[in-house]
């Protein structure tokens, strides 16, 4: 079975906190009239540093949808490789063990994509396989997962690389004054992350099942605006409650694998904000420190997109991972409304001088 191992993940040098988040949205919007109650949204989601891939000066200036965009590439290909390396290295392979990469970003546009530049730059072989994904928004770092899986169990002794790059600070409207934009600008912040799915051996979570849902006539509250000054963040104010509806898809997919959600010893979910945690909590019926690795996330970086799944995971990985067969779920939610689900049992490499004498 396919070992999610451990990823890495990096963060811009850039750093605001909340505090000076909540100066800047007084001093720019002091006539907007929903200004208190966008400031208490702000204060609510918990996110007490972002990091940012400009200074915040350089973030609030808008060039244009061409500079952006040229700024997302560059930044992406002087990033990206560091962390790449770092989670081959967890992983245990090397570039040319890779046969397929998956590349998921919902905050820039590169066609080719950045797989064709890092096959040539970084050593991988020319015939490794290439999968961009950039519909999917928070989604994608569960999607990315689930396509891995799927390869891996399609061609059991392959290896793939998920690379997540986000830089959401570039998709900052500064027209876009709607109570969903301002606490959207609150909550976002940057980061880059990869990790490497083995289709055999390596220590993480082995995944035994994925599955997808959407939630019908769901497709216009979380979505992307195309216009001349770039994407345009579009957040209805129903999203915060879509876990009710999608907590019944995760509890049908354990349930599909004979395993029961309380009875689960680790989750890893998308943290799009505060009341997602918390309402998992309800609807699944656990308690608040199963989700400790996403709220920290959350706390510490904000919404990094498709990049807190794996954020999530490498906290798991930093407290020293899950007992040898814990069960566990990693979830991505994001625009359709979508979750993309994992779930399966953590999993240690045998050491090396017993893998020889088996």
């Amino acid at each position: 079975m396919a070992t999610l191992c451990r990823p890495s993940v990096a963060v811009p040098d850039h750093v605001i906190t909340q505090e000076e988040t909540l100066a800047l949205a007084r001093e720019t919007h002091a006539d907007h009239p929903q200004r208190d109650l966008v400031l208490r949204l702000i204060q609510n989601t918990g996110v007490r540093t972002r990091h940012l891939v400009q200074p915040i000066e350089e973030t609030l200036r808008h060039p244009g949808f061409e500079e952006r965009n040229r700024l997302y590439e560059a930044e992406a290909k002087a990033r990206v490789p560091g962390v790449v390396r770092q989670a081959l290295a967890h992983a245990e392979v090397e570039p040319k063990d890779i046969d397929l990469i998956v590349y998921v970003s919902c905050t820039g546009f590169m066609m080719p994509s950045l797989t064709a530049w890092l096959i040539n730059t970084m050593g991988f072989r020319t015939e490794t396989r290439q999968l961009p994904i950039a519909q999917l928004g928070c989604a994608a770092g569960g999607a990315a997962i689930n396509r891995a899986h799927d390869f891996c169990t399609a061609y059991p002794r392959a290896n793939v690389l998920i690379v997540s790059c986000e830089f959401c600070s570039l998709c900052y409207q500064p027209t876009d004054i709607g109570v969903g934009s301002l606490l959207s600008n609150g909550l976002f912040g940057d980061a880059i992350s990869a990790a490497v799915v083995r289709g055999e051996g390596g220590t993480g979570m082995r995944i035994e099942r994925n599955g997808s849902h959407l939630v019908p006539n769901t497709e216009d509250w979380i979505s992307y605006a195309v216009r001349d000054t770039g994407f345009h963040f579009l957040l209805d104010k129903r999203v915060p409650g879509t876990m009710e509806m999608l907590a019944p898809a995760l509890k049908a997919l354990v349930a599909q694998h004979s395993w029961e959600i309380p009875q689960m010893d680790f989750f890893i979910v998308h943290a799009g904000g505060p009341r997602i945690l918390d309402d998992l909590c309800h609807f699944l019926d656990l308690p608040p420190e199963m989700f400790r690795f996403s709220r920290a996330t959350l706390t510490e970086r904000g919404n990094i997109a498709s990049s807190v799944v794996f954020d999530a995971l490498a906290r798991l990985f930093d407290e020293g991972g899950a007992a040898d067969g814990a069960g566990g779920l990693i979830a991505g939610f994001g625009p359709g409304i979508t979750a993309e689900t994992a779930i399966g049992r953590w999993a240690r490499a045998a050491p090396m001088a017993a893998a020889m004498s088996n």
